[in-house]
């Protein structure tokens, strides 16, 4: 049995009442993988806007294996420590990462981002040497149009994090660098500036599902809405 392990931050997690993007990647890998798979982590629930914590298990659909290592507010930053001990405690194979927004606009710069996402790497194939990671590269927000400086950070971070997946890139341990979705618009694709509607949802599962069929042979092309 393949397992899957989700990495990210608050599009990852998602709200209460929300179905996320790892549950429209569960219906395709359902449909397109064709073999034994499931989502595996330290986590379950969705973030409770009420309680500010991550203490809800109101999904819009719950009936999916709901196991994942993402939270709200959180990035390399905060995952790069706990990745080498998840991926050994729930035998990750693939780790399905999409981070980065919050280091940069509150934690780190894109120069130690990247330092984060080297050393994200290497716990988690201390833990298992032959993990595969796909990384989706920082979707700007609606800051990114108020923020110049905070725009240019994004941008600078996407470049170094495509030279870093390049520079670690290894036959047994493969890293895999996902195109972010090229229909993509925070305008329409978030409810609120950041956080997938259903449309973004999709998109970004899709994004996934497309690059992992694609590079890697899991699954097949993504046949979900939009």
């Amino acid at each position: 049995m393949l397992r899957f392990m989700f990495v990210g931050d608050s599009m990852t997690i998602g709200s209460a009442g929300e179905h996320t993007w790892r549950y429209r990647m569960w219906q395709h890998l359902r449909d397109a993988y064709g073999r034994p798979f499931t989502f595996v982590g330290p986590r379950e629930t969705l973030h409770d806007p009420s309680t500010d914590a991550p203490t809800s298990c109101a999904y819009a659909d719950p009936d999916f294996p709901r196991a994942h290592l993402a939270g709200w507010g959180e990035g390399w930053h905060h995952m790069t420590p706990l990745i080498g001990e998840a991926v050994r405690a729930h035998r990750a194979d693939v780790l399905l990462v999409s981070l980065g927004l919050i280091d940069l606009g509150f934690y780190t710069n894109p120069e130690q981002t990247a330092d984060n996402v080297r050393a994200f790497v290497a716990a988690a194939r201390s833990a298992n040497p032959r993990v595969r990671v796909a990384v989706m590269p920082v979707i700007t927000n609606v800051r990114v149009e108020a923020d110049a400086a905070f725009a240019a950070q994004v941008h600078r971070f996407n470049g170094l994090l495509a030279e870093t997946i390049t520079d670690l890139d290894e036959r047994r341990s493969p890293l895999l660098l996902v195109p972010p979705p090229a229909s993509y618009d925070f305008h329409t694709d978030t409810y609120d500036g950041t956080h997938p509607n259903a449309d973004g949802e999709h998109k970004i599962a899709g994004a996934f599902a497309e690059a992992l069929h694609g590079e890697w042979g899991l699954g097949g092309p993504y046949t979900g809405a939009p």
